[in-house]
């Protein structure tokens, strides 16, 4: 099994890494250190390496918070079926108007749903009927206020929005609308979707183990804001490294007025989509120098509103000689602060 998997693993590689937009790629076979272990364990815990994670490959401490992240919370087996996870996952992305992730996370739970696996079957705490159907796991996210589940269940459906609303913005930053490599025909997506489903089907089959990517990074303390995840150690664990792995590139990396401003603009929102006039836009960046205004409007941007960076954007913040160690810094911070912006939203009644 696991040699028929790597047969069809293997020509997906680089495909995977042909849909990264802006900044460049780490091929597989020129992967090494802990960037060549995340790739490996993305084929393992999660069937693809994934656009998604592995985009991130150009910063590594980048690449192994996400990986780590998203590993710890949605793909390892725990008290939530992964299905549960996937309609999360599914809703957020949808929120963020991210059409890569609702399509995969869409069709990856209908597939779960339809041909249920033993994970599934297996988590005899997971309630049957009750609270904490896709439909009313869909309606949390949409609305906010009282969870649909019981409290221990809260850091891997909290963590697994959490995680998504992260990886939509740097989806719509640097992917395409749908799994698909440039200027791949639309009605090649069908049959995309069935090779990709069946790979992270077989992950699931697999029994992903708890933990095992927490040695990528350091320990840290974990952040107030995300103290609903401190009821599981090994998920309060991954958020608090990966967290700090992101804070601690952007204080190298991000001008220190661009993260006060946009700290101060995530402070005051909503969670609304702000719109496509620029006065949102223009009114802050004048806060800030000419030289610091292509990274105040690529970070806004990405936590605001991600599906509206483009190249005038990317290649007005290129403009000083930033490269993509720079462009990963600026927009996983700022998709990150969000983030935790919007997760601690859904847990109130905001």
């Amino acid at each position: 099994m696991k040699d028929r998997r790597l047969l069809v693993q293997a020509p997906l590689r680089g495909l995977s890494l042909l849909q990264v937009r802006h900044i460049s790629t780490v091929p597989f076979g020129e992967a090494t250190g802990d960037t060549a272990r995340v790739y490996r364990e993305m084929e393992q815990d999660f069937g693809v390496l994934a656009p998604p994670i592995a985009l991130h490959a150009p910063a590594p401490e980048l690449l192994a918070a996400s990986w780590m992240a998203l590993r710890e919370t949605m793909l390892v087996d725990g008290l939530v079926p992964r299905a549960a996870k996937e309609a999360v996952a599914a809703a957020v992305s949808r929120g963020n108007q991210c059409p890569f992730c609702t399509t995969m996370h869409s069709t990856m739970h209908n597939s779960l749903t339809s041909r249920p696996t033993s994970s599934w079957r297996d988590m005899k705490a997971w309630p049957e009927g009750g609270a904490g159907t896709p439909d009313q796991l869909t309606a949390w996210i949409g609305s906010a206020g009282k969870p649909p589940f019981e409290p221990e269940l809260l850091p891997e459906l909290a963590g697994t929005a959490f995680c998504l609303q992260y990886l939509n913005r740097m989806v719509n930053v640097f992917l395409g609308p749908q799994p698909l490599p440039p200027h791949a025909p639309v009605r090649a997506v069908g049959p995309v979707l069935r090779v990709l489903t069946g790979l992270m089907r077989s992950s699931v089959r697999a029994r992903t183990r708890p933990g095992t990517s927490l040695s990528l990074l350091p320990d840290a303390p974990l952040p107030e804001d995300l103290g609903w995840a401190a009821a599981d150690p090994r998920i309060a664990g991954a958020l608090a490294r990966s967290t700090a792995a992101v804070e601690l590139t952007a204080v190298r990396l991000v001008p220190e007025p661009v993260r006060a401003l946009v700290a101060a603009e995530l402070a005051r929102w909503d969670g609304s989509d702000p719109g496509l006039d620029r006065a949102w836009l223009d009114a802050p960046l004048r806060e800030l120098s000419p030289a610091d205004r292509p990274a105040g409007e690529l970070a806004l941007l990405t936590a605001l509103a991600s599906y509206r960076v483009d190249d005038k954007v990317i290649a007005a913040f290129r403009q000083d000689g930033s490269g993509d160690r720079e462009i990963l810094a600026v927009t996983s911070w700022a998709g990150l602060r969000a983030a935790r912006r919007r997760s601690g939203q859904l847990l109130t009644d905001n």
